[in-house]
């Protein structure tokens, strides 16, 4: 970890998570946040207090392989339209995950894996991944940073990804770089399966009313809005709506593409 910055954020007051990162880097800089932030709120304050010019976002249940995430810097610093660098993720039962794709299909924008070529090579994806991606400071902070509205968790990431390919930025994918990430381990330890989904379904439905800007998208979602009151969250998202269309009035403002245009880079 020689020439890096590591920051530690525990956003569990009272449970001290820390000490096995000081050991191995004696060096960390560590804040324990005084109360829960959420993910988004955690990783800004983490991000605003770095004071380098690339962000490594590691969730506690990631283990690096190799230091071969430094590679990733080149990347940036041949296209300074590149966001972020997302990389390949081990997971328990040892499937390989992290090459994302998205689609629009019954009145929403979903995501789904994609095949890596062969030989492996850079290809774009969705969204760079919050536990496990490299981003440009400055983007992430000139984009609005993650946006605390998907607190505690899910989607917030999708999110900033959207906003950075709207804004005109690209995000690439590594097949060469991997890192060992075990989904859920961590959420799972603080909320029940039913809290989850309900939280997955809320953050959805807000993405969509603050990021959809193509009319007959737009139409679409609406046709179904009959059909999603029925699933757990909706209405926690309905009652958060004057927040989110203050908030979607400053996010479009910096879209320079359409919806269509970037869900063609995955069809």
């Amino acid at each position: 970890m020689t020439g890096c910055e590591v920051i530690v954020m525990n956003d569990y007051p009272g449970e001290d998570i820390t000490k096995p990162v000081q050991q191995i880097f004696a060096d960390s800089i560590v804040v324990n946040n005084k109360k829960n932030l959420g993910f988004a709120g955690n990783v800004n304050q983490g991000v605003l207090k770095s004071t380098r010019d690339y962000i490594f976002l590691m969730n506690s249940d990631v283990v690096l392989k190799d230091n071969s995430f430094l590679k990733a810097l080149q990347f940036f610093k041949k296209d300074k339209k590149l966001f972020a660098v997302g990389f390949a993720q081990i997971e328990k039962d040892g499937k390989i995950v992290g090459a994302n794709r998205a689609y629009f299909k019954n009145g929403l924008i979903n995501h789904s894996s994609q095949i890596v070529p062969n030989p492996y090579s850079l290809i774009p994806i969705f969204w760079a991944e919050g536990g496990s991606s490299i981003f440009n400071k400055k983007l992430f902070i000139n984009l609005g940073l993650l946006d605390e509205l998907y607190n505690p968790f899910y989607w917030e990431d999708i999110d900033l990804s959207y906003r950075a390919w709207k804004a005109g930025y690209k995000i690439l994918f590594d097949p060469n770089i991997k890192v060992e990430h075990h989904h859920e381990s961590t959420i799972g330890k603080y909320f029940d399966k039913s809290k989850i989904l309900k939280t997955a379904f809320r953050n959805q439905m807000i993405f969509h009313w603050k990021n959809l800007t193509d009319k007959d998208l737009i139409f679409k979602h609406l046709l179904n809005i009959p059909k999603f009151i029925f699933i757990p969250g909706f209405f926690d998202a309905l009652i958060r709506l004057p927040k989110i269309l203050q908030v979607r009035k400053k996010t479009v403002k910096l879209f320079k593409k359409t919806d269509k245009e970037i869900l063609s880079l995955f069809s």
